[in-house]
C-alpha cells in the first residue's frame, strides 16, 4: 500500500505548510497513533510548544481534517494519557487509532474513498440521522464488506450501529461516556483484527442504532 507522506519542517511559513500537507501515514502494526485536530497554524504552534521534543509531530490530513500526528505509542494507556494532556492543556480534541497486529487482515485505504458503494447496508437501514452526544465513539471501517457486521457484533458482544464520520460510513462498535469502556473495546477489536478508531462522539452522525443483515 502506498501512502503520501512528507515531513513538514517546523520553520515553514503557514502558507507553504498549508500547501504541502500530506495524507497521514498509518500506524505500524501494534502502534497506537494520536491524531490531534489542529486546523490552524496557531493550533499547530501551540500544540508543538506544549509537547516535549522527544514526541515527533507531523502535520497531515486525516478524513479531510488537518491533524497533528503523534506516533510511537506501544500502549493504549500512553496514548490515552497524552490525549487527556492535549485536551486539558491545549484544548484540542484527539483521535486515537491503531492497526491490527495480525498480518492477514485488510490494509487501511490510502485515502478517503467517496465513491464507496454502501448499497448492501442501505437496503437494511432506514435513515434518521442524528448527532451523538458527548463521549467516545469506537468506529470500525467495514471496507464495503457488510459481512463484517456479524464479526464485529461477536467481537463486542452486542449490537452494532451504522454512522457517518468525516463524510464516510463506519460501523459503530460502541458509544459511551465511559473512557475505560471505549479503550477496552478498541483493544478488543484490535486483537480481533479490525481497523478501529476512537473519536469524539459529538462529531459522529448516527444513521442507525442497530444494523442487521
Amino acid at each position: 500500500m502506498s501512502f503520501a507522506y512528507a515531513g513538514l519542517i517546523g520553520g515553514m511559513s503557514s502558507v507553504s505548510a498549508q500547501q504541502a500537507i500530506p495524507l497521514c501515514q498509518p500506524p505500524t502494526s501494534g502502534e497506537y497513533l494520536l491524531l490531534v485536530v489542529s486546523p490552524t497554524a496557531d493550533n499547530q504552534k501551540q500544540l508543538r510548544s506544549a509537547l516535549p521534543p522527544e514526541l515527533k509531530t507531523i502535520t497531515c490530513k486525516y478524513l479531510n481534517e488537518t491533524v497533528t500526528r503523534i506516533g510511537g505509542f506501544k500502549k493504549i494507556d500512553d496514548a490515552n494519557r497524552w490525549a487527556r494532556y492535549v485536551s486539558n492543556i491545549v484544548g484540542l480534541s484527539a483521535i486515537i487509532t491503531t492497526r491490527p497486529t495480525t498480518a492477514d487482515v485488510q490494509p487501511p485505504q490510502t485515502q478517503p474513498q467517496p465513491q464507496l458503494q454502501q448499497q448492501p447496508l442501505q437496503q437494511t437501514v432506514n435513515y434518521n440521522p442524528q448527532a451523538l452526544g458527548e463521549g467516545y465513539a469506537v468506529l470500525v471501517d467495514y471496507y464495503n464488506r457488510p459481512e463484517l457486521v456479524n464479526n464485529v457484533q461477536q467481537a463486542v458482544g452486542g449490537n452494532v450501529g451504522f454512522v457517518s464520520y468525516g463524510q464516510r460510513p463506519y460501523l459503530l462498535a460502541v458509544y459511551t461516556t465511559n473512557q475505560s469502556e471505549a479503550y477496552n473495546t478498541l483493544q478488543k477489536l484490535n486483537n480481533g483484527g479490525f481497523v478501529a478508531s476512537i473519536v469524539d462522539s459529538r462529531k459522529v452522525i448516527l444513521l442507525r442504532s442497530t444494523v442487521r443483515l
